[in-house]
């Protein structure tokens, strides 16, 4: 009987003892955007990299499938990030629903020696500090056009 209670008071002080996974407070949800949207806007681009989760997911109206692990996201994002000269996510509001952060915003930017602009929403998951999905809503032809590209950059997948 003394064995047991020793066992269960072992049991209870290693589980006392052990660092406890808490969820991000909105606050911190924000903030990681925040640190997202920064790296972003000085085109830090392995700062974005680091912000996504090892098994984050990037979705946008540009490709025909999610972007899944944040290697490929760091290739998908370095293949359009080459071409970026300036940009700058102009944030109209920001706030945090149901534990998910919103992001209305206008891009801005120079891709390719052209300037444009577009309206998106981003829809952003955080946990633990890291973007486990981000989810980019946007007019897919306004996108093409203000890239300056004739079509987009999976045109050729599509079409099969």
């Amino acid at each position: 009987m003394r064995q047991r209670i020793l066992a269960a008071i072992g049991v209870i002080l290693l589980t006392a003892a052990a660092p406890a996974v808490s969820a991000d407070t909105d606050a911190q949800k924000l903030a990681t955007v925040q640190k997202m949207i920064e790296a972003w806007n000085t085109r830090n681009w392995q700062q974005v990299y680091e912000l996504f989760a090892e098994d984050g997911v990037l979705e946008s109206m540009m490709l025909p499938a999610p972007t899944v692990g944040r290697e490929a996201i760091s290739k998908r994002i370095g293949a359009l990030a080459k071409d970026i000269s300036r940009i700058e996510l102009r944030i109209r509001h920001m706030g945090v629903a149901d534990g998910v952060v919103f992001i209305e915003r206008v891009d801005d930017f120079v891709y390719r020696g052209k300037h444009g602009a577009v309206p998106v929403v981003g829809v952003v998951e955080v946990e633990q500090g890291r973007v486990k999905a981000w989810r980019e809503y946007y007019d897919r032809d306004q996108m093409i056009e203000a890239m300056g590209l004739k079509e987009d950059f999976d045109a050729t997948r599509r079409s099969q």
